[in-house]
């Protein structure tokens, strides 16, 4: 009988991959992947950090992220092109980010 209260195993950490180029670090789902990014020394551009300004935008060529805003300051179209903003972005899956 197994125990209700006990979740099922899920990974601590994915992996962000970055190209063009051979970058990589781990990717923590609690918290935006710009975080991640920038523990893990890639040094990638932002600047507000609450998904206005768009300095972080980069497109997701593999991988998935969720966020914790309605709608961030993306267009549609950007969505369906796979354009994310790390800095609110929070990964689900091992990513690939394209610069």
């Amino acid at each position: 009988m197994s125990d209700p209260d006990l979740s099922p195993m899920t990974a601590p950490f994915f992996t962000a991959h970055v190209v063009p180029g051979d970058a990589q670090c781990d990717a923590w789902p609690d918290q935006p992947l710009l975080a991640s990014l920038e523990q893990g020394g890639i040094d990638w551009p932002s600047s507000c950090r609450n998904g206005t300004c768009r300095t972080c935008i980069g497109q997701l060529r593999a991988g998935s992220v969720r966020y914790q805003i309605e709608w961030p300051g993306l267009s549609a179209e950007e969505k369906a092109e796979g354009y994310v903003l790390p800095c609110i972005a929070y990964p689900e899956s091992d990513i690939e980010l394209q610069a």
